[in-house]
């Protein structure tokens, strides 16, 4: 009995997780790591989620932000066969909207010229009303 009684109230929670999740408008995902295959799941789950026809917003800072930069060259991964730098371009292209921290281009010496075609720079205001915004699901890497 205890056995049924778990597994209905699991199946419970993965329906209304679900439901929940299908209700939701997209992904906020806040990048500051400068770890490649952090990166790359970072861009795989906010390329699901494009799929999924849902909104995605990418902000990278810190280590993260150097993903933005046009001079970047990331590493392919198995079994994908892909980059975060691939992946990254192919979500700008899909219409996920990508910026970095205001801090990051002055921080290292470079301006708006050194970003990838797409990505802008974040204002602040904008970028705290999306991470508010209780219809998005936010992941940090």
């Amino acid at each position: 009995m205890k056995k049924f009684l778990s597994v209905v109230a699991l199946g419970a929670f993965l329906f209304s997780s679900t439901a929940v999740a299908a209700q939701k408008e997209g992904l906020n995902v806040v990048l500051t790591s400068g770890n490649q295959q952090t990166q790359m799941m970072a861009m795989v789950l906010s390329m699901m989620t494009v799929k999924a026809k849902k909104k995605v917003n990418i902000t990278m800072c810190a280590e993260g932000g150097k993903l933005a930069l046009k001079s970047t060259k990331t590493k392919v991964f198995e079994p994908a066969k892909k980059s975060p730098t691939m992946l990254l371009n192919a979500l700008i292209k899909k219409g996920a909207n990508v910026s970095v921290c205001p801090l990051y281009l002055p921080s290292v010496g470079k301006d708006k010229a050194a970003l990838i075609d797409g990505i802008k720079v974040a204002k602040p205001p904008k970028i705290a009303a999306q991470l508010l915004n209780e219809n998005f699901t936010t992941l940090s890497y």
